[in-house]
């Protein structure tokens, strides 16, 4: 039986709340996702929360009854609470009926597989969250094996790229790593390295892509380093009409997968 909290002061409160900062993340090795459609996909992949918060309103909901029972079988904790809580703990005004607390998926690159999937999603030193949660989404759309973010990237467990995601961060592999890192374990085994940049001369629409193809998404501001340009195998571009120089990272980044998709399944 889920027991009820109504206190701001509540000491679970205050805990949970604290996950919307990344220190307090990283020390507890948790984070938030929030929403019903979003934590009913997570548990049919198998993830299911160490907390979870709901409002009364919800509680008849067979989805949420289903959750709450998944959640209390195995060993998790349901707790029943008001809006106003949601809205502390999301950041949210609104706030769905329904806040998961979950222990960070791994992000290890030695735990992907490339022969998975025919394209993959890399990302180097993104700094937006909506940009990542974008990203996320079009990775799981594609069918992509997965999501590799290089440097100093936004962290994707962050309340705003989990939300910007709409749950694919419970359904797209990811990893965290360094060039270096990343550029070892690429040229271990088969993959083609496709990076997009204004400095080339090569349409995104001219050449193939063999799989697995890797594409390599740089820094929103600043584009790639010009030693990770030269570390690709190939350079392409998508050329623009209007007078804006590019596309924003996670619309190009859609562009391309999408392109990379249409030409794999032609061959």
């Amino acid at each position: 039986m889920p027991r009820e909290i109504t206190a701001f002061s509540n000491p679970l409160i205050k805990r949970m709340r604290g996950l919307r900062d990344k220190r307090h993340r990283r020390e507890e090795g948790l984070f938030l996702a929030e929403g019903l459609r979003i934590l009913t996909e997570a548990r049919e992949e198998g993830h299911l929360p160490r907390f979870l918060f709901f409002t009364g309103d919800g509680a008849e909901h067979p989805l949420l009854g289903a959750l709450i029972e998944a959640t209390e079988t195995a060993g998790g904790e349901a707790l029943k609470t008001s809006a106003d809580i949601l809205s502390k703990l999301s950041g949210k005004d609104n706030p769905g009926s329904v806040v998961g607390v979950y222990d960070e998926l791994p992000t290890r690159l030695s735990l992907l597989d490339r022969t998975a999937a025919p394209i993959w999603l890399v990302a180097e030193r993104l700094r937006d969250p909506g940009n990542l949660g974008t990203i996320l989404r079009t990775a799981d759309a594609v069918g992509a094996g997965g999501l590799i973010l290089v440097g100093e990237c936004v962290d994707p467990f962050s309340v705003e790229a989990v939300r910007a995601s709409m749950g694919a961060i419970f359904t797209v592999p990811l990893a965290r790593t360094e060039w270096g890192d990343f550029l070892s374990w690429l040229r271990s085994g088969p993959g083609t390295l496709v990076g997009l940049s204004l400095d080339t001369d090569h349409d995104y629409r001219g050449p193939d892509y063999p799989a697995p193809t890797f594409l390599l998404t740089g820094n929103e501001a600043q584009g790639m380093p010009d030693s990770y340009a030269d570390a690709c195998d190939l350079l392409v571009k998508i050329p623009m009409a209007g007078k804006a120089d590019s596309l924003n990272a996670a619309v190009a980044t859609a562009v391309m997968a999408y392109t990379v998709l249409d030409k794999q399944r032609r061959d």
